[in-house]
This record gives structure tokens, C-alpha cells and sequence, in this order.
């Protein structure tokens, strides 16, 4: 029997299922506000706002 993980969104305060082979850097999604999450450390877990990607325009 596996124990369910959850951590908290940091930008809604939402639950967010977590899977037991999470791994640091990893990114997710909360399934309330489909804010993008990343995986800032695993043990505890900590969630924190995944930083935006810049639009790279050939420069």
C-alpha cells in the first residue's frame, strides 16, 4: 500500500498530489490553479512558482 505525498501550492495554498519518485527541479502543474510548480527540495518537499521561460528570439 503507498502512502499518497502532498505538498502545498504556493500560489493558491492547494493541495498538490505528489509521486513518490519526485525528483529536485522537477516541474508540475496544481491542479486548482494550474500554476507551474517546481520542485525546490525533496526532503520535505518544498514547491515554489517555476520560474517563466523567456521567449528567446535568435539573439
Amino acid at each position: 500500500m503507498s502512502i499518497a505525498m502532498t505538498a502545498t501550492c504556493p500560489e493558491c495554498e492547494a493541495r498538490v498530489k505528489l509521486t513518490p519518485d519526485l525528483e529536485k527541479g522537477e516541474i508540475l502543474q496544481c491542479t486548482d490553479c494550474g500554476a507551474e510548480l517546481e520542485v525546490a527540495e525533496t526532503n520535505p518537499v518544498e514547491l515554489r512558482l517555476a520560474p517563466e521561460e523567456e521567449e528567446d528570439w535568435g539573439e
